[in-house]
């Protein structure tokens, strides 16, 4: 009973983290979607997203696990104190305002360069999950699927709506990590 409770409470733990990470492209995807947008480059946009959701946190998992195996006890508060960091930047930054898009997200450059800046905290977020016991394809799948679903979702409503959840979402996004991280530190 105990097992299946822990296993319900990493999903749960893996699925909201997901979200948290997909805000960014959530956010970043309606200012994109304002701008208007044809829907072969949501697809685009939105797939490529998902992989680098997919390769970061990996990458960072990676560099977790080792991290963890020469750390022990350490590599918890390490990755908690990652958490919380990441957290408070991205509280932070979704204060600053907006910012000027200075890509053009048609080209190959533009689009990976989108990828990259909505998925960097995808690898700091591995990192401390490399440093605990987790399903690692379930949880890198899963962040792919929020990732590039959450982008979906951002660019259809920028296209449809307005920026009223815009400037909200990647501090949302930040509130998650900032409470996951305390959880671990604590």
């Amino acid at each position: 009973m105990a097992a299946a409770a822990a296993g319900t409470g990493q999903l749960i733990t893996i699925i909201v983290m997901a979200i948290a990470l997909g805000m960014d492209a959530f956010s970043l995807g309606i200012g994109i979607g304002l701008r208007g947008i044809r829907l072969l480059d949501i697809l685009k946009i939105s797939f490529v997203i998902g992989v680098f959701h997919i390769i970061m946190p990996l990458m960072g998992m990676f560099m977790g696990h080792y991290v963890g195996s020469l750390l022990g006890n350490v590599a918890t508060i390490t990755g908690g104190a990652l958490l919380v960091l990441l957290g408070a930047h991205m509280i932070f930054s979704s204060f600053k305002g907006p910012e000027v898009q200075s890509f053009d997200h048609r080209t190959l450059w533009g689009l990976l360069f989108f990828a990259l800046s909505v998925s960097i905290d995808s690898m700091s977020v591995g990192v401390s999950l490399g440093m605990f016991a987790t399903d690692l394809l379930f949880t890198v799948l899963m962040f792919g699927a929020f990732g590039g679903a959450m982008s979906v979702f951002g660019l259809l409503l920028g296209r449809k709506a307005g920026h009223w959840i815009g400037e909200y979402g990647e501090a949302l996004g930040g509130v998650i990590l900032l409470a996951f991280g305390i959880r671990f530190l604590i």
